[in-house]
């Protein structure tokens, strides 16, 4: 099949607007799955009388399964073409959403959810690099905006709507139906991005690691596995055994990216994550920001959630209403993030660090003085607080630390990012659930609080952890100079990409 220049291809610049927005609405099922399900968790958990194991799986089984394929699906697109992978994960996603919602059995809702997260994983990574196929530098900071705007509603409406699907049951199916959705919503995607995706690809797309995903991937798994089971089954003898293993895996797994890592040769280079990104302190210490921050905030939604419902008997429209102070409160401080980055770099995740800090450790408290008494109102004031921390840390977040890294491995450094949120958001369930779950004894309502402060410190510990990583970031003057340099961009053709010739 001939090819050419992506830059002198005109049909993959005539409809990439629709392009962009069938790729947008794909990433924001992928968002509203990852946030609709905390509040069906004690709906699932009644109907099919499913473990406290498999109620974390169905949440960090999606985000540990996503991140194990992310990076690579991102170089599979860069190679066979990134409407085929995209294509191939929506397909995979509608039919995983199809099996979640037939399940019969906790376990089977399991595996589904796993599935969802591998061909998510596929999926998402495409919507990215196609922004930087199809727009030239100068063009491409409103669409990221608009991507940055359906993640904020994704937060937002998941858990209302969630909780609206369960509550009030408007299509059958209860707690099924937030999977029942998917389905022919993702038909019609699968549909659009055949008709208005280009198959993009790059010209010199890096080699496969397919040894480095299984090392990492194994690494983690050794460790998330005997945590989310070992409570349960009584701490046998194997989950020692898996959890001391662990660190032996991912120590061979850096020994390979070493062995694969070529900094003269960027295309030569096979490592799927390249050491010499960590070579920089700032991008060092953004990674652990966002490692601490996705960790701690996808364990909090957890066990609110279940505390709420299971302990207060909120219904589940009532449980993702609570949640709205904090996505509104998220979504006022966008503007002023993307205002502040040049005047107060590194200084700007702090201060959301700590505000999410205070908020949420105030938001606790809360809770566990007004005991049965209880109102959402009660709580408004600090999961706002929380929230507005919450964009206030994330949004600037990459630009900052992508200020430590050379231009040539910007896109590595996404992929990373990427990573390392989605590991640290299982890694957070993981822990959680062993203390809340531990402590929740009979799941009375006393028992559920005590429970909830119990674990609620691994959230509010994480986020301060990452108001500490923050003041390792790159200083003012470096992110300055890194803005500059992407708004001085000229424009030039379009990143090094090739299409087939009738796409």
């Amino acid at each position: 099949m001939s090819t050419q220049s992506a830059s002198a291809a005109s049909p993959i610049t005539r409809f990439r607007g629709p392009a962009m927005a069938v790729l947008t609405f794909a990433m924001f099922m992928d968002l509203l799955d990852v946030t609709i399900v905390n509040v069906a968790l004690p709906a699932i958990r009644s109907d099919l009388n499913a473990s406290a194991s498999q109620l974390e799986w169905v949440v960090g089984g999606y985000v540990l399964a996503f991140a194990t394929v992310l990076i690579t699906a991102g170089r599979l697109g860069d190679r066979y073409g990134r409407q085929r992978v995209f294509i191939t994960g929506i397909t995979g996603f509608t039919i995983a959403s199809l099996s979640a919602s037939l399940a019969q059995s906790g376990d089977m809702l399991v595996y589904s959810r796993v599935a969802q997260g591998l061909f998510a994983g596929l999926m998402v990574p495409q919507v990215l690099a196609s922004v930087q196929a199809l727009y030239k530098p100068r063009e491409r900071a409103p669409i990221f905006a608009i991507i940055g705007v359906v993640t904020a509603l994704a937060a937002v409406i998941g858990p209302v709507l969630g909780g609206w699907l369960v509550t009030s049951n408007p299509i059958g199916g209860q707690w099924r139906a937030i999977f029942y959705l998917n389905i022919p919503i993702g038909i019609v995607i699968v549909i659009a991005a055949v008709i208005l995706v280009p198959n993009t690809r790059a010209a010199r797309p890096s080699p496969l690691d397919p040894l480095g995903v299984v090392l990492a991937a194994g690494g983690i798994l050794l460790i998330v596995y005997p945590l989310v089971e070992g409570r349960q089954l009584g701490w046998p003898w194997w989950s020692f055994v898996m959890m001391a293993a662990s660190p032996v895996v991912l120590a061979l797994f850096i020994v390979n990216e070493r062995r694969h890592s070529h900094s003269d040769d960027i295309a030569a280079d096979s490592a799927m994550m390249p050491l010499r990104l960590f070579t920089h302190r700032g991008f060092a210490g953004g990674v652990a920001v966002q490692f601490l921050f996705q960790g701690s905030i996808n364990a909090f939604f957890l066990i609110l959630a279940l505390y709420v419902q299971t302990g207060l008997n909120f219904s589940a429209i009532a449980s993702g209403a609570l949640t709205l102070p904090f996505s509104l409160g998220a979504m006022t401080a966008a503007g002023l993030a993307v205002r502040l980055v040049s005047r107060l770099g590194r200084l700007l995740p702090l201060i959301g660090a700590t505000l999410i800090t205070i908020g949420t450790a105030a938001t606790i408290y809360v809770l566990h003085s007004t005991g049965r008494d209880y109102s959402a109102w009660d709580t408004v004031i600090p999961m706002a607080i929380a929230g507005f921390g919450l964009t206030m840390t994330v949004v600037p977040l990459y630009d900052i630390a992508l200020a430590a890294v050379d231009e040539r491995d910007s896109g590595a450094a996404s992929g990373v990012f990427g990573t390392f949120q989605q590991v640290g958001g299982a890694l957070g369930v993981a822990i959680v659930g062993v203390l809340f779950f531990g402590a929740a004894g009979r799941y009375t309502q006393p028992e559920l609080v005590h429970a909830l402060a119990v674990a609620s410190a691994v959230p509010i510990v994480g986020y301060a952890l990452a108001a500490a990583c923050s003041m390792l970031l790159p200083s003012i003057s470096a992110v300055r100079a890194h803005l500059a340099a992407v708004e001085a961009a000229t424009d030039d053709d379009l990143d090094d990409t090739t299409v087939p010739a009738q796409a």
